[in-house]
Formats: structure tokens, sequence, C-alpha cells
């Protein structure tokens, strides 16, 4: 009978050395590191838009919008992750590291075909460990359709799509779906 080789576990501090120095860019999901995947054009421009426009939100509040160049570390007494969101806002008191944030109010990831199944389940149910969130935002990129869970209400899912306007508590502020995707091309490639 074979058996199966134990995966060896990277130390956080070696994976936090390594991530500095890399060219590609890894999330660390306990012990584990994964290889992050390029995007496409449409993620990219849903990025960037959502970026801006929560950003303009946060004008005046001690708050501060990162994009996925910087990541969110989740560490429980179960886990310790690391990924890097395409939009988050942490505001004051702000994480120490100059590398990451550990506490998040708001978290936004733009779906896409390879990633939906970890951004769903796993990344939400580990975000969700974060006391400081407060909402957590999936975006599509194949139609306009926005799905946004908030721990005041128990996280349920409430859906937004074309002629909506989203209110986020957690920046005081509201987004209208349409300006989200006013003139991106949607993707079915994801």
């Amino acid at each position: 009978m074979s058996q199966a080789l134990p995966v060896a576990r990277i130390p956080v501090a070696d994976y936090l050395d390594g991530e500095r120095t890399s060219e590609i860019r890894h999330e660390y999901v306990d012990g584990r590191v994964h290889a992050m995947v390029g995007v496409s054009k449409t993620h990219n421009r849903l990025t960037k838009r959502l970026s801006r426009l929560v950003d303009d939100r946060i004008g005046g509040m001690p708050c501060e919008a990162f994009t996925s160049d910087v990541k969110v570390r989740i560490k429980t007494l179960e886990t310790e992750r690391f990924y890097y969101p395409d939009v988050h806002i942490e505001c004051e008191p702000y994480t120490a590291d100059p590398y990451y944030s550990d506490h998040p109010v708001l978290v936004i990831e733009i779906l896409s075909k390879r990633t939906e199944r970890k951004d769903r389940p796993d990344k939400f149910y580990a975000y969700r460990k974060l006391p400081s969130l407060r909402e957590y935002v999936l975006v599509a990129q194949d139609e306009p359709r926005m799905e946004v869970y908030r721990r005041e209400r128990d996280w349920e899912l409430e859906v937004y799509g074309a002629g909506d306007r989203l209110r986020l508590g957690s920046i005081a502020g509201e987004l209208a779906v349409d300006d989200v995707y006013r003139g991106i091309e949607l993707s079915t490639d994801g």
C-alpha cells in the first residue's frame, strides 16, 4: 500500500520574507502556499473602478482603501491565513505591519470561474472570523451583479443588479451598480 507524502508546512515568517522579494504573489493557508493566478482585463478594470469609488466614499474618514497588492491576515487559534483581496478597507487603528492588514472593515472580491469556488465558501468563511469585518462583497464580471454579506444581518445574502444602489455601512456610503460597471466590457471567461 502506498502512502502519501506529508506536505511540508512553511512558517509564517518564511512566507512573509519570501513575499517581499517574490515576483509572484502567493496566498498562505495554514502553512501551505498557493501561487496567485493572473486576472483578465475585465477583472482588473473592475478592481480599479471599485477602488476609486470606495476611496471617494471614505474621504474624511480615518480609513484607507487597498488593492490586491496588500494582503489581509486572518489569525485565530485554529488558523493563520494571508489573502490578497481585490479591494479592502482598513480603518484606524491601522495594522502596524506595512505589508498586510489584519482588521479590514470591508473586503471586495471580483469573481472569476477560477476563483469563485475559493471566494465563496473558503475565503468567506475565513474572513468572517475577523471581528472587524462588517461587509463582504462579491462582484461578478459576466453581468452587473454584486452580492453583499453583512455581519449586522448575520451574513445573509443580498443581491444587487443594474439600476440598484448598494449601501455600505462600513464606509457610510453607497455605490450605484451602474457606476461600477459603466463602460466596462463584461467577460464570460473570468
